[in-house]
């Protein structure tokens, strides 16, 4: 055994076995206070998805204010879109209403931000350019 292994195995074997005697210290998931239909997790989890899904909203709104493309990459809010739909199907198989709920709304925010980047980039390429001082 190297050098290098030697000190690798040093120091993940007390890692593994304090992490294996941790298992009482975890949090478990109780009844939330404010309904209890829903566990702790998904009230975390709902007002953890509503600052994400809401993050993109400020770029549409200035895209819409400017009522101009410019500034917008719409390769990102496809490929955003694209894979939180792959994360609402993750929410359907762990049964997760936040990460359902949440990533439907952030898909439909995204690929409403794509559409309005196409909508301008199109009303742009049809009016002809302004030149500066006529």
């Amino acid at each position: 055994m190297d050098r290098f292994d030697r000190v690798t195995f040093a120091v993940v074997l007390p890692c593994i076995v304090v992490l294996c005697g941790c298992q009482d210290l975890a949090v478990h998931d109780t009844q939330s206070l404010l309904d209890p239909h829903l566990k702790r997790s998904e009230v975390l989890g709902l007002v953890a998805g509503f600052g994400t899904t809401f993050a993109a909203i400020p770029d549409l709104i200035a895209m819409l204010r400017r009522r101009s493309s410019a500034g917008m990459n719409p390769r990102m809010g496809a490929i955003m879109g694209l894979f939180q739909i792959l994360w609402i199907y993750y929410g359907l198989l762990i049964a997760s209403r936040p990460v359902i709920i949440w990533n439907v709304i952030a898909v439909l925010v995204n690929f409403l931000s794509v559409g309005a980047y196409f909508y301008f980039a199109r009303k742009e390429k049809a009016e002809p350019k302004k030149v500066l001082g006529t």
